[in-house]
């Protein structure tokens, strides 16, 4: 290829392998730069790479997707091509100037039963129309022009199948190239079933709705999902809930770059300004009460103004549904089941699940406090709105040593 070339490699405690990979690499392409995302490895993969002649950008464990993603960043521009950690085989084929050249392997090694592969070519080609032979294959050449429609990539396993979705919805030329390659497969016991149970989840969040966290890292919008939860809620309580989440997934999906009241009503018609009107409207119906209705739709802001890092909505609504029970606690199982997911930035909640979940601190606010105590309740989220439009709530909490301690705790 003309272009200068970076190859890029994710490794997890893969001490014993990595130095022979980067050996060969480097002597299949010796004017490539060579770098390992080391994604939270707790042996001495870092240091072997290193000796093999890598570059090694060193990660917290996240996943295959965030780590590619983020050691891409630190890659010079050019084409990229992308490789495991245990591969054998020669990779030069695929630099064959197509867009994205994605390797399938001659002779199949190990493997499951097949499920996983067949959902990833059945969601490349309902969202894509491409037929993949090997949807999941981590061998892959990009151009710069590759490189720039997929990256940042989906989280996870499911990286390869939304690059391959992507690559070609941005109209580039993708192919698949048969080569002898060989690699550690994993076979039909616990831990096969395990990793091919986690490349499917992965897959499937992929090719949902997904957004750009504070990190850079695009992660699946999953806070949609808090609509199903609340089964011992009032009925009207879970109808208003699961019509606030669907308001603020239209803002995730189709918002712009505006943050805040001022900026969207400086815009005028936006997707925020119909979630800043259609919150309160659906509190209104839900609580048949214009008090009531204020406190939950302050409510619902605010805790949406605390999802700026991970997992700090999830702490507030919990640490909240706590002290006000009330319909927020038949929400609770559903806030723990995502908070892992999300305090390890493999999802997010977007404002789907913030809007929500702070809603349901709102309802069980106004069936707990008397009407006085409402008032009070309105006049303190009305302050932490003005103050959260003002400087970022984030920033407060960060400055505060007991707040920010709480806040990073249980994040990579």
């Amino acid at each position: 290829m003309a272009e200068p070339l970076v190859v890029l490699i994710a490794a997890r405690d893969e001490e014993a392998r990595i130095g022979q990979t980067v050996e060969a690499l480097r002597a299949a392409f010796p004017e490539a730069e060579i770098v390992v995302a080391d994604d939270g490895s707790r042996d001495s993969t870092a240091a072997a790479a290193r000796r093999a002649g890598a570059q090694v950008v060193r990660l917290p464990r996240l996943g295959k997707g965030q780590a590619l993603t983020l050691a891409e960043r630190e890659a010079p521009p050019g084409a990229l091509l992308l490789c495991d950690a245990d591969l054998e085989g020669d990779l030069a084929p695929l630099l064959d100037g197509v867009d994205l050249s994605i390797a399938t392997f001659a002779e199949r090694q190990g493997g499951g039963f097949g499920i996983a592969k067949r959902a990833a070519r059945a969601l490349v080609r309902k969202l894509s129309g491409f037929e993949a032979r090997e949807p999941l294959s981590g061998q892959r050449a990009l151009s710069p022009a590759a490189r720039e429609a997929c990256f940042p990539l989906a989280p996870g396993f499911g990286c390869e199948v939304r690059m391959t979705i992507d690559a070609v919805r941005a109209g580039l030329n993708v192919q698949e190239r048969e080569l002898p390659l060989r690699h550690r497969a994993t076979g039909r016991d616990a831990g096969g079933f395990a990793h091919r149970g986690r490349q499917l989840l992965d897959a499937v969040l992929a090719c949902g709705p997904t957004a750009i966290n504070h990190r850079g890292l695009r992660l699946p919008l999953v806070g949609a999902l808090v609509a199903l939860g609340g089964g011992k809620a009032p009925a009207r309580v879970r109808a208003g809930v699961a019509a606030i989440a669907l308001l603020g997934l239209a803002d995730d999906l189709w918002s712009g770059p505006e943050r805040g009241f001022r900026a969207h009503l400086a815009k005028g018609s936006t997707t925020g300004v119909a979630k800043a009107v259609g919150i309160p409207l659906v509190a209104l119906a839900t609580t048949r009460s214009l008090r009531k209705a204020t406190l939950v739709a302050l409510a619902a802001n605010v805790l949406n103004q605390l999802d700026t890092r991970p997992g700090r909505a999830l702490k507030a609504f919990l640490a909240g549904a706590a002290l006000v029970r009330g319909p927020a606690k038949s929400y609770v199982p559903i806030a723990v089941l995502l908070a892992p997911y999300d305090l390890r930035e493999m999802t997010m909640l977007g404002d789907a699940g913030a809007n929500a979940l702070g809603a349901l601190l709102g309802f069980g606010s106004v069936g707990k406090l008397t009407a006085r105590g409402q008032l009070f309740a309105i006049a303190a989220l009305a302050g932490l709105t003005a103050a959260g439009e003002a400087r970022s709530l984030g920033e407060l909490i960060e400055r505060t040593p007991v707040l920010s301690r709480l806040d990073r705790l249980g994040r990579p």
